[in-house]
């Protein structure tokens, strides 16, 4: 597996050199929302503020792709992810998904 501090949004790593770039990986996973879920998050919203089953779904879904891009770039051999992205769409009304890419890569430490 991958270290998370090896995943960055830039298009280098900070004091590592690219020796190999091995394409573009990604995590993604679709998820739907309880109907728990939805009536204690509809009771959140007559009080305002943070709507934390919400916020706890989203964490959870965000926290899935970026593990599953994670083991599909060290499935190819990469120790580090370059230029990594988020991006959700709703599929259908409840149902969304996550995805989480970005370009594989080997790194070697800059001496």
């Amino acid at each position: 597996m991958i270290d998370p501090s090896m995943v960055t949004t830039n298009i280098e790593l900070s004091g590592y050199r690219v020796t190999r770039n091995l394409g573009v990986v990604r995590g993604i996973t679709v998820r739907s929302r309880s109907i728990l879920g939805n009536i204690a998050g509809g009771l959140q919203t007559l009080f305002g503020g943070t709507i934390s089953i919400y916020v706890e779904l989203c964490e959870k879904t965000r926290a899935e792709a970026f593990r599953l891009m994670m083991e599909n770039a060290a499935e190819r051999g990469a120790n580090a992810i370059i230029s990594m992205r988020y991006d959700a769409n709703e599929v259908i009304s409840g149902v969304n998904e996550v995805l989480a890419y970005g370009t594989a890569v080997t790194v070697e430490k800059v001496i």
